[in-house]
């Protein structure tokens, strides 16, 4: 049976370049790796064979070769570098970075974020704890913190080397700042250990930072803390956490809120709740009472007749905005009935012969209760 054209298997026309050779391996590759589809005997020979071709046209010198003579150059010597003797060096070493797709597919791309270019050490977040009044959670608030922090060293640009001088590409890794041993069909990979995986060395460290790129100094940053945030509120400032590591990118800062009791209200979400106590006289004649909110005004509020501790009255819109909303929040006053107590000769006098008209039906509900308490008594009796 004769062999399929090395070009066709991977899909790419003869003039394809070698990023173009190799991007379409790696997709393929990735398609019907046995991993992927174990089991599947047509998907185990079309990787084979998507290796073998990619194996003769990855080289220069074998690619020129098979362009000239086909699959003829290759009747000879089939040794171990040839693309049709199996899984060789050649073979791991070319895998590699598929494994590198699929394992960063498979641990959400982990291994992706780890490649040449990416050595720079990002900086560290930051935490920042503030805490704040009710009335400056309801207008929101513009403040200036002071934050101790890591920042870029100014006499070496971050860089860590001394001035007049720049880092140099690591030796042992190339730059990758990672370090590859091949052991059969699997290769092993590791952090370089003469970089520590940032793929450049510092042969003389700037003075001022000992080499790391960054010291540490103490910043003045602007807070805008908006209106409507709760309690345990975080709001991030991106990059002004601490700076990376010689010439890495900086962190973030997260502000973690915190909201002082207020004298007055108490808040649920939106909503703020107040209690008010009144007089009894109040209570039972009804009237009018005014009660402050946020905005810094007072409200008026109608206290019915008869009205009991406990009773709730609504005052829309007078609560809390919602965070990035145009929702208002409401404001629910409870009145709480108050006992008279140190009271006058007159006073006395006026509340017992208020007690003696009492049976008229004023207060139904204890008297309702003290009935049903004697029937209850009467019926033990019998």
């Amino acid at each position: 049976m004769a062999k399929r054209d090395y070009y066709e298997i991977l899909g790419v026309p003869r003039t394809a370049s070698e990023q173009d050779l190799k991007s379409a391996f790696r997709k393929l590759a990735k398609e019907c790796h046995p991993d992927r589809n174990p089991g599947d005997k047509d998907a185990e020979q079309r990787f084979k064979d998507l290796n073998e071709a990619y194996e003769a046209l990855k080289d220069p010198q074998k690619r020129a070769a098979y362009d000239k003579f086909g699959h003829a150059a290759f009747d000879h010597g089939m040794g171990r570098g040839h693309p049709g003797a199996g899984f060789g060096p050649d073979f791991a070493s070319s895998m590699s970075d598929i494994f590198d797709d699929l394992f960063g597919e498979f641990m959400g791309g982990r291994r992706g974020s780890q490649r040449r270019g990416s050595s720079r050490e990002r900086g560290a977040d930051l935490r920042y704890n503030m805490e704040i009044t009710l009335d400056e959670a309801f207008t929101g608030k513009a403040a200036e913190i002071r934050v101790p922090t890591s920042v870029a060293c100014d006499t070496c640009s971050g860089s860590g080397a001394k001035a007049g001088t720049k880092p140099t590409t690591c030796p042992t890794c190339g730059g990758i700042g990672k370090v590859r041993a091949s052991q059969g069909f699997f290769t092993i990979e590791r952090t370089c250990p003469a970089c520590v995986g940032r793929g450049e060395v510092i042969d003389d460290p700037c003075p001022a930072c000992s080499g790391a790129g960054r010291v540490m100094r103490e910043r003045t940053l602007s807070v805008n803390i908006p209106a409507g945030v709760e309690d345990g509120t975080k709001v991030r400032l991106v990059g002004d956490g601490e700076a990376g590591l010689r010439g890495g990118p900086p962190g973030d800062l997260y502000i973690f809120l915190s909201i002082k009791p207020h004298s007055f209200f108490q808040r649920d979400g939106a909503d703020l709740f107040c209690k008010v106590p009144i007089s009894m006289t109040t209570a039972a004649l009804g009237g009018q009472i005014e009660v402050p909110t946020l905005e810094g005004t007072a409200s008026r509020v109608k206290i019915p007749e008869g009205s009991e501790s406990g009773k709730q009255f609504r005052l829309k819109g007078k609560g809390m905005p919602v965070l990035r909303s145009k929702t208002i929040g409401d404001m629910y006053i409870q009145v709480d009935v108050e006992t008279p107590k140190n009271l006058t000769r007159r006073q006395r006098e006026l509340l017992e012969e208020f007690e003696r008209e009492s049976h008229k039906g004023t207060s139904p509900e204890s008297a309702g209760f003290f009935a049903r308490v004697k029937d209850f008594f009467d019926g033990k009796s019998g």
